[in-house]
């Protein structure tokens, strides 16, 4: 027998309701919860020498059980319905002698002004409230407006709902226009998931005398983990923190029942600032047979490094789960405006939470281990925030690495999982006379003063790849050509700065469109300006048509690596204005003959991608290409002449002689470069 409606519009009939009480009988209906999940909201607002009115009551037990528990006993119930009303009076007429139910529309109700302390809703809006018709809404219009006659000042009239975003914000809206209160608490649900799974609320509308229209409007949430309400700062936005719970509790059913299939990403935030404090992934491996001891676990990333692959791509993150061995694996990323005590404080914070998202089939007290990078959750000293016109909110932080390792990072908050620049921090140096610490003492942290700046060390991939690149200009020894270079995107000023002190003939201009990024580099990562390298604030665009009008054939090497500040666009760098054809041409009337253009492609739209490369190829004939191992970017090294091409394995030899010479310049080099792998992997367009 079906008893749910078979259309919205059916939900406030009364001849849907009428049908459906007879169906029913004397069964109880409690698609709202029932009185021990709202007993501890009510009983806030419900007081012993309270007069109640319960509209629209139904066969709801909820009157009967406040009642009973000594809550309060003046209640008076009204329904529409004569059947439901007859059933309840014979129910309670011996028991309750101080209840009544009387049959009476809420639109026209019998009651004198301000008669009630408190009027109790449990489902009636949202069976009435079933559209946004005009006809409706002068339904609705009428119940509040005799809700609001029937309440003496400081009554409540506390509704019960599913809080669909319509029924919210109708409700919102009027009672705050009118000067009342308005404050929303989510109930503890301990209802059956596999049946119910949008999470009730009760409206709490405490009626107060309008001051003036320009009066501010007390609009709160009260979440179902606290108490302390939260304020909002209008009906908007308390409506979107409403959605924002039904979503999780609609995502903790699915996740209950079933495997998902792709990975889902959710914030937990911070309840006193509302900003996101953990980003979760929930991660279910099609490749592990899930068992009692190793269905579920919780990865806590080390601060500073959700950026990186493993943990910062669904690639990645699929990888770890599978080899961590858990069917479902969460990751949890730490944010950098959130102060964390330890992994201690973590795994209590989130243990609630977390087991809400468990996998199918969890047994009950199952233990659900917490791990880590060595149980440690990173270090992270944010060094400098502010903000650009051009790049937006930006941050310089000092992570902890893998190992011992330290690393500066420029990060713009627009794109806050993409690391812009980094650079390594050397050591601090103890100081003349200073003695070295014990080892029994306490590991200095980021707290202390930072080592300098590692100029000999490229953090990026890309960057490595684009030094390898170079090798394609002619001569035996680039090391000491005099090579002039143009590099179109400062950022932190790493890659210019290391073909600056390595090729110890080459002058460097850098075109950086934004004023800002070239005081960060400056200040934060170690850059400077002299004879041989020089910055131009100014739109590459601009600088570079200002080029080809002047002169031509000026540059050995020209390097693109700057990023697009429209995130709509399928390619994030460089902006699609640097790859159409009539800028590359531009582009290429000041390269050298015999020189090579170095272009950093991160493009996530395969057509566009595709697009792209076609029209590199109208202007460059000979193209090659060198994706960087788990990242988008693939670095593009085009040039003029075809007759120049070189198979894998000469191009290879060259970077091995290039590297060989690097490594014999007399400054400190690291052995991680091997700019022979990096050339020996490029494919031939």
């Amino acid at each position: 027998m079906e008893l749910l409606p078979r259309s919205p519009g059916e939900f406030g009939s009364a001849r849907y309701w009428d049908r459906f009480f007879r169906q029913r009988g004397q069964r109880p209906f409690e698609w709202y919860g029932a009185f021990p999940e709202l007993c501890p909201v009510l009983h806030k607002y419900v007081r012993p020498r309270d007069k109640v009115l319960v509209v629209g009551c139904g066969n709801s037990e909820l009157s009967e059980q406040i009642y009973d528990v000594g809550m309060c006993e003046d209640i008076v119930n009204i329904d529409i319905n004569s059947v439901v009303i007859h059933q309840m009076q014979e129910r309670s007429r011996s028991k309750r002698p101080k209840m009544s139910y009387l049959l009476m529309d809420v639109l026209q109700m019998d009651f004198p002004d301000a008669h009630f302390q408190v009027v109790l809703d449990k489902g009636t809006l949202d069976a009435i409230l079933t559209d946004e018709e005009e006809a409706t809404l002068d339904k609705v219009d009428k119940m509040f407006g005799e809700i609001s006659r029937v309440l003496q000042l400081g009554g409540r009239y506390l509704c019960v709902s599913l809080a669909q975003a319509h029924v919210l914000k109708k409700a919102v809206e009027y009672f705050s226009q009118e000067g009342w209160v308005v404050r929303v608490h989510q109930v503890a649900d301990s209802r059956d998931k596999q049946q119910f799974v949008l999470p009730v609320f009760i409206y709490v509308m405490t009626k107060f005398r309008k001051i003036t229209a320009s009066a501010p409007q007390i609009l709160e949430i009260c979440p179902e983990e606290q108490d302390k309400p939260m304020r909002m700062e209008s009906v908007e936005q308390l409506v979107t923190a409403v959605k924002d719970r039904q979503h999780y509790a609609l995502l903790c059913s699915q996740l209950s029942k079933t495997p998902c299939k792709e990975q889902v990403c959710l914030d937990l935030c911070d309840k006193e600032s509302g900003k996101p404090r953990y980003t979760l992934h929930v991660v279910d491996s099609s490749s592990v047979k899930p068992s009692r001891d190793n269905s579920f676990a919780i990865f806590i990333i080390p601060q500073g490094r959700e950026t990186e692959w493993l943990f910062g791509t669904e690639e990645g993150r699929r990888q770890l789960a599978t080899s961590a061995g858990f069917g479902r694996l969460i990751t949890v990323a730490l944010h950098r405006e959130q102060h964390y005590e330890g992994m201690a404080s973590i795994q209590s914070e989130l243990s609630g939470r977390v087991m809400e998202l468990a996998p199918p089939g969890l047994p009950a007290r199952q233990q659900v281990p917490f791990l880590s990078v060595g149980g440690d959750i990173g270090v992270r000293t944010v060094r400098h925030c502010d903000s650009s016109p051009l790049s937006g909110e930006y941050v310089v932080e000092d992570v902890k690495g893998d190992g011992t390792c330290y690393f500066r990072r420029l990060i713009f908050l627009r794109n806050r999982n993409v690391v812009q620049s980094e650079a390594r921090l050397l050591a601090p140096t103890p100081l003349p006379g200073q003695k070295k610490r014990r080892k029994d003492k306490k590991k200095p942290t980021l707290a202390e003063p930072p080592g300098a700046i590692d100029k000999s060390y490229l953090c990026c991939e890309h960057h490595k790849a684009m030094v390898a690149g170079l090798c394609l200009l002619g001569g035996p020894d680039p090391l000491s050509a005099l090579l002039a270079v143009l590099v179109v995107g400062l950022g932190g000023g790493s890659l210019p700065l290391f073909i600056h002190d390595y090729f110890s003939q080459a002058h460097v201009a850098v075109v950086e469109i934004d004023p800002s990024m070239l005081e960060v580099a400056t200040r934060w990562f170690g850059f400077s300006q002299g004879d041989r390298m020089r910055v131009h604030v100014s739109d590459g665009l601009d600088y570079v048509a200002k080029l080809g009008a002047e002169a031509s054939a000026q540059y050995d090497a020209i390097m693109f690596d700057v990023d697009s500040k429209d995130l709509a666009v399928g390619m994030s760098c460089p902006p699609p204005a640097f790859v159409e054809k009539h800028f590359l041409q531009k582009v290429k009337a000041v390269l050298k003959p015999e020189g090579v253009f170095v272009l950093n492609l991160v493009c996530r739209d395969a057509q566009l991608k595709e697009s792209v490369l076609a029209t590199i190829r109208e202007v460059f004939p000979l193209l090659y290409v060198r994706r960087i191992e788990g990242e988008v970017n693939e670095i593009l090294f085009c040039q003029l002449s075809p007759e120049g091409r070189r198979d894998t394995t000469e191009l290879g030899a060259r970077a091995r002689v290039l590297e060989g010479a690097l490594r014999q310049a007399g400054r400190p080099w690291d052995s991680s470069y091997v700019l022979a792998d990096m050339l020996q992997a490029v494919k031939i367009l």
